[in-house]
Order: structure tokens, then C-alpha cells, then sequence
């Protein structure tokens, strides 16, 4: 089956990110001029996705209201002539019926997350993208991934290699190179120590799930932090069904760290031509 719908949890409370997002979720935090999460949504579009599913939870209107019309601002643009920035804000909202919202009523991890998901996605495969995971490509990883689904037919998870003192921040996995950048998993561990991590391969932000894993994260199993982890979910998808990680061809960002969304602010914005020559000016000066 073609992969036709995309998960975005996006009801974390973005604590690390305080004081900015005591208003404000913390996916409409701006990487240049647009929001972590129109990254990831025109990613999911770009890559054939037809359906856009939000799991949401408090404080996220903002959000809502982003992929919404706004007649009052479009007027205003329409009238003053502003006809770039009309067809801007008027490119953000996908026609009727792309986007479905649901909510997490609960903090209960990102498994759960998933799960709420259930009734919309149905049974056939479906993607899941985190807007945390900003990713540089020329070609959109969610497009590559789909492209080996469609060889594969089995659940994938995009990959990094991080330093070994590093592995306590993700999901790791073991396994075997098997062809085209693809991993043969045999095993995944949440947040591993460094002196017990199978390996320095970490999984991100995106994925593309056969329907079972709602069974499987169903079961409502605490894991690390006492939360639903999919990637226990994953261990048990295990038993069951091949999974692979995909090295994708890009630069991934992590913006649920300060640092990392720094460094994405400043890599996207090397890319605009109306400020990439100011910026680099200016870094030579500072440097």
C-alpha cells in the first residue's frame, strides 16, 4: 500500500526551550522565517503524503491556526499589494481535509503519541515525522525512505551515528549493513549508558511503520522515564516483522537543543541569497 498518511506528535510542552515557549508551542519556533513545524509538514507533502496527522494537546492553537486561513491579514496584504507575501501565507494551508487533529490527553510518552493516532490511520502503513528533527536535503528524507518502503514493505527508522557519549539521548540500535545504506535490526535500546550501548547508530525523527506497532504500543508498557517508548514497541514489532534503519542523504538538525537549533538557524539561513552573503560577512568578523 502506498504511504498515504503522516503522524506529527507535537504535544510536548517544549520545557527546554522556557521561557519562549510558555506561550508559544514550542514547533512554531522560527528557524529563519518559518516554523520547525512547516519544515516538516512541507516535507511529508513534498514527499507524497496526503493526509496530515496532528496529535496535539494544551496550549497548541497557535499551531492550528499557522496551517489555517487569516482573511483579516490576507485583506490587508491584497490591499497594500503585497503579492509575494500573499501567496506565502496563502501556500501554508493545504486544501480541506489534509489535516486532521487529535488529542493526547495525557503526557504519557511518544508510543502514546502514536497510538492516538489508531482510529485515523487505520490499517496500512503510515509515516511518523518530529518536527525536533530538522533535516538539510536536497531530496526530502521522508521521499527517500518511501522510496525504500516501497522495495522493503517493512517498518524503518532514519539514522545517525553519534558519539558514543551521546548514546544516553536516543534510541540506539544493533544490526547488520545490509545494502544501500540499509540496517538489518536485530535489537534497539532507549537511552542506553555509553559503557552498555550495542552501538553509536541512533534513530531520529523519522519513520514509516507497518499498522501492528498501534497493537503493539497498545499494550501500554512503561519504559524508560516512565513513559510509552515506541522503541520498545519496536522490539517487540521485532519478533514479528523485519525492520531496517535508513542513512539518509542530508544534514540533520536537532532542535530540541539550544544549540542545535542555533546551528539551523544559522545553516538555513547561509542558504537564503537576500541574507546569506550578510551572515557570512558578518561571521568572518566576529571569528
Amino acid at each position: 500500500m502506498k504511504i498515504k498518511k503522516a503522524v506529527f506528535p507535537v504535544a510536548g510542552l517544549g520545557t527546554r526551550f522556557l521561557p519562549a515557549t510558555k506561550a508559544m508551542p514550542k514547533e512554531m519556533l522560527p528557524v529563519v522565517d518559518k516554523p520547525l513545524i512547516q519544515y516538516a509538514v512541507e516535507e511529508a507533502l513534498a514527499s507524497g503524503i496526503e493526509q496530515i496527522i496532528f496529535v496535539t494537546g494544551s496550549g497548541k492553537t497557535p499551531l492550528e491556526n499557522h496551517f489555517d486561513r487569516q482573511y483579516e491579514l490576507e485583506d490587508t496584504l491584497r490591499k497594500r499589494d503585497k503579492t509575494d507575501l500573499l501567496k506565502t501565507i496563502e501556500s501554508i494551508v493545504p486544501k480541506s481535509g489534509t489535516i486532521i487533529y487529535t488529542r493526547q490527553s495525557e503526557p504519557l510518552g511518544l508510543g502514546h503519541a502514536i497510538w492516538c493516532a489508531r482510529d485515523i490511520v487505520g490499517d496500512e502503513p503510515f509515516a511518523v515525522l518530529l518536527a525536533d528533527d530538522l533535516i538539510q536535503s536536497e531530496t526530502p528524507v521522508l521521499y527517500q525512505m518511501i522510496k525504500m518502503f516501497d522495495r522493503l514493505r517493512a517498518s524503518m527508522v532514519a539514522t545517525i551515528e553519534v558519539p558514543k557519549e551521546d548514546t544516553n539521548r536516543y534510541g540506539i540500535l544493533s544490526g547488520e549493513e545490509d545494502y544501500d545504506g540499509i540496517i538489518r535490526v536485530t535489537n534497539m535500546v532507549e537511552k542506553p549508558d555509553p559503557e552498555s550501548a550495542p552501538s553509536n547508530i541512533a534513530a531520529i525523527g523519522r519513520y514509516i511503520f507497518t499498522p501492528r506497532i498501534f497493537d503493539l504500543l497498545g499494550d501500554h508498557k512503561r519504559g524508560a522515564g516512565n513513559e510509552i517508548q515506541v522503541t520498545d514497541a519496536m522490539v517487540e514489532l521485532l519478533k514479528e516483522q523485519p525492520l531496517f534503519g535508513f542513512k539518509f542523504e542530508g544534514t540533520r538538525f536537532d532542535c530540541g537543543d539550544k544549540a542545535g537549533f542555533q546551528m539551523a538557524n544559522l545553516a538555513f539561513a547561509l542558504e537564503r541569497p537576500e541574507i546569506g552573503p550578510q551572515l557570512r560577512e558578518y561571521i568572518k568578523k566576529i571569528l
